[in-house]
């Protein structure tokens, strides 16, 4: 049963990561990584099958290894949370609401950019 909930786990968090592709406020990073974690406890063929996924595999090797986020990754973030950001600003939004948006986007803007490039990038 305990295996059972970590692979529903795992699978939730990897649909909301999938979701994040394209959902600029649903981050994809901490969600695969958790489908990680949990498919690790649950499943190894979901584990290898993440772990060595063409679009997956590199970043959660280079977060596993290095604590590292491509650039790549870092300006696709920076702007799609600028991207949101101005969206709200331009759709007249509440001044709670921005000011909320701004420092959620702007603590996670500032742990993402704050992360080291992997070695292959520096």
């Amino acid at each position: 049963m305990t295996r059972l909930l970590w692979q529903l786990a795992g699978l939730t968090a990897l649909g909301l990561g999938i979701l994040g592709i394209a959902l600029p406020l649903l981050p994809t990073t901490p969600f695969i990584l958790l489908a990680v974690f949990c498919f690790s406890r649950s499943s190894e063929r979901l584990h290898s099958w993440l772990v060595t996924h063409k679009r997956f595999g590199p970043m959660i090797d280079n977060w596993h290894q290095h604590r590292a986020i491509s650039r790549r990754a870092k300006y696709l973030s920076a702007t799609a949370m600028i991207a949101v950001f101005a969206l709200s600003l331009f759709l007249g939004a509440n001044s709670l609401i921005l000011t909320i948006q701004a420092i959620v986007l702007g603590c996670a803007a500032t742990f993402v950019l704050s992360r080291p490039l992997p070695p292959e990038e520096q």
